[in-house]
């Protein structure tokens, strides 16, 4: 039994966190939420409660439900709002990709989406089992259904057109605001500025690699049709994820001064994790957030003006 602001009581099975707590309030509370504060004090949302306790949950316009959620709560209420918000905001950004990929195929004969003749349209949705053209745009943007291909059809282009083979030189922009239908590749975890390809994976949408990654290369091996060439739209929207071995001197303090050189160029560390450690050197892998490339080289040539730094490099 938890209490709001107002004193109103909240009853919530045991393990429940802020996160069912917000839904039990409201459900747009819930997708709204970005902090709670327990008994004043300010608590992340997965914080599990506990009976007396007063919750205040903190919102943010802008803010909406993360699939991480979804590893935590325990009521059917918030599993199930996440998980219709989720498929709902799914659906949206693989239509949105879907036609950016169809209208980049079209390209290469010479003709737009708005251009394409409703009977030709209509009869590759019926023949497809689709009601509607989303259902179509949506299939190609989760990466279920090649765009060149639909557009050969489309386009009422001969199977032995050899655009068939050809994509439309210019490469993809990525904003880093498509949403859930373009992610990047753990592997090789690329930044603006790297040179990337994505892979057309089913259900996933793109997925974004360095054009240097091992397992891109393997891909382009064995299915070429699912790679798209790409590149970083000037405005990126978002923070990415980056990755550094570092190989330093065992002394009291280091850790610290190495999170501080860190967050005074302006990124946070994520993960820091021990690879080896003898009684001189330690290895460390820490993944840290960045802007871009230039971010994570302006924090690199800092790193290594540090005495204890021996080696760094990008993994």
């Amino acid at each position: 039994y938890v209490f709001t602001p107002k004193g109103d009581i909240k009853e919530l099975p045991g393990g429940a966190t802020a996160v069912d707590f917000a839904y039990a309030v409201h459900t747009k509370v819930g997708n709204k939420c970005v902090a709670a504060r327990i008994d004043g004090k300010l608590a992340a949302l997965s914080t599990p409660l506990e009976s007396g306790q007063t919750v205040k949950i903190i919102t943010a316009p802008n803010a909406t439900p993360n699939p991480a959620w979804l590893n935590f709560v325990v009521t059917g209420k918030a599993r199930t709002n996440i998980r219709h918000f989720l498929k709902h905001q799914r659906r949206e950004d693989a239509v949105e990709l879907g036609e950016r990929l169809l209208e980049k195929a079209l390209h290469s004969y010479d003709i737009g989406m708005d251009e394409l003749p409703i009977e030709r349209v209509v009869s590759e949705l019926a023949g497809n089992g689709y009601v509607e053209l989303d259902d179509l745009l949506e299939d190609i943007g989760m990466g279920n259904r090649l765009a060149p291909l639909v557009a050969r059809k489309l386009a009422g282009a001969r199977d032995d057109d050899e655009r068939q083979h050809e994509d439309d030189r210019r490469p993809l922009a990525i904003r880093g605001s498509e949403g859930l239908m373009v992610s990047y590749a753990k592997c090789c975890l690329p930044l603006p500025g790297d040179t990337i390809i994505g892979h057309l994976s089913a259900g996933r949408g793109i997925v974004v690699h360095r054009d240097t990654c091992k397992n891109l290369l393997a891909e382009m091996r064995n299915a070429p049709e699912k790679c798209i060439a790409l590149s970083w739209d000037k405005q990126v929207e978002q923070e990415f994820t980056a990755a550094l071995r570092i190989e330093l001197i065992n002394k009291r303090g280091v850790l610290a001064t190495l999170a501080n050189s860190v967050s005074e160029l302006g990124s946070n560390i994520d993960t820091i994790d021990m690879a080896e450690k003898d009684p001189t050197l330690t290895t460390l892998n820490v993944s840290m957030t960045v802007r871009d490339r230039i971010h994570l080289a302006r924090i690199i040539k800092k790193l290594r003006t540090l005495d204890s730094i021996v080696r760094i490099h990008r993994l």
